[in-house]
C-alpha cells in the first residue's frame, strides 16, 4: 500500500500544480447544469435539475476518468515509465496509484459540481443519500480509470489517445439514461442504454435521489469494478513482464 500511495501522491501533486487544468475539467459539467438542467424547458419532468444532476456527475467522473489514462502516456513519453518499473516496490502499485489517483480526482470535481447544483436549486442530499452517492461514483470511478489505464499501455502517444478518449466520451453519454427516462426513449436506444454501464451509476443515484436504494446497479458497479481491476492489472503483467 505505501507504494500505491506514493504513486497517488505523486500524480496528486502534479495535478495540483495545473491549475488550468484543474478549471478547465469543470467547465463542461457546469455548462450542462446551467444551460440544460435550468434553460431547457422539458415536459416529463417538473423538475428537470434534479433529474440531470446524476447524469451530470457521473459525466464529471467519466470525463475525469478517461483524460486520466494521459498520465500513463505521458509517463511513457517522459521515460518515467520504465524507471518506475525498474523499482523494488510491485509493479502493480503503478497501476493501482494511478486508479486511485483518477478516481480520486473525479470525486473532487464531482464534489465541486454537486454544490454547484445545489446551489442552483436542486433537491439536497441527506447525510446517507451523500454517501452512497460517494460510493457509487468511487465504483464507477474505478471501472472508468481501470479502463482508461489499460487503453494507455497500448496507446503510445498522446493524439492518439485524444482522439480515442474523444471517440467514445460523448457516445457514452448519450447512450445513457442521463438525459430522460427510458419510457420517453426510441426503442432503439433504450436497449442500449440499459446496457451502458453510465446508466448504472446514474440511475443508482437517481433512486438515491428520491428515497430508493437500488441495489441490482449498485450490485453491477460492484462486479463491473471487480472484473476491470483484474483485467486491467492481467493486462499490465502482460504489457510490462
Amino acid at each position: 500500500m505505501r507504494g500505491i500511495f506514493v504513486y497517488f501522491g505523486r500524480d496528486l501533486l502534479r495535478w495540483s500544480r495545473g491549475k488550468l487544468a484543474v478549471i478547465s475539467a469543470l467547465v463542461m459539467p457546469a455548462a450542462w447544469l446551467v444551460f440544460v438542467g435550468l434553460a431547457l424547458p422539458i415536459r416529463f419532468t417538473d423538475h428537470y435539475l434534479d433529474f440531470i444532476t446524476p447524469g451530470i456527475l457521473v459525466m464529471t467522473m467519466l470525463t475525469a476518468s478517461l483524460t486520466g489514462g494521459a498520465l500513463l502516456i505521458f509517463d511513457k513519453i517522459l521515460g518515467y515509465f520504465q524507471k518506475f518499473l525498474a523499482l523494488p516496490t510491485p509493479r502493480e502499485s503503478l497501476l493501482y496509484g494511478k486508479i486511485l489517483f483518477i478516481t480520486f480526482r473525479g470525486l473532487i470535481q464531482a464534489t465541486i459540481i454537486l454544490a454547484m447544483a445545489f446551489l442552483l436549486g436542486a433537491t439536497i442530499y441527506g447525510p446517507l443519500q451523500l454517501g452512497l452517492t460517494y460510493l457509487i461514483l468511487f465504483l464507477f470511478g474505478v471501472v472508468l480509470s481501470g479502463f482508461a489505464t489499460t487503453i494507455a499501455l497500448y496507446i503510445s502517444d498522446h493524439d492518439g489517445y485524444a482522439a480515442f478518449n474523444a471517440m467514445i466520451s460523448m457516445p457514452l453519454f448519450f447512450t445513457s439514461s442521463a438525459l430522460m427516462p427510458y419510457d420517453v426513449m426510441p426503442e432503439w436506444l433504450r436497449v442500449i442504454a440499459v446496457f451502458n454501464p453510465l446508466s448504472f451509476a446514474i440511475d443508482a443515484i437517481r433512486g438515491l435521489s428520491i428515497g430508493m436504494i437500488a441495489w441490482v446497479p449498485i450490485g453491477a458497479l460492484v462486479v463491473l469494478s471487480g472484473v476491470m481491476i483484474l483485467t486491467c492489472t492481467w493486462q499490465f503483467r502482460n504489457v510490462t513482464v
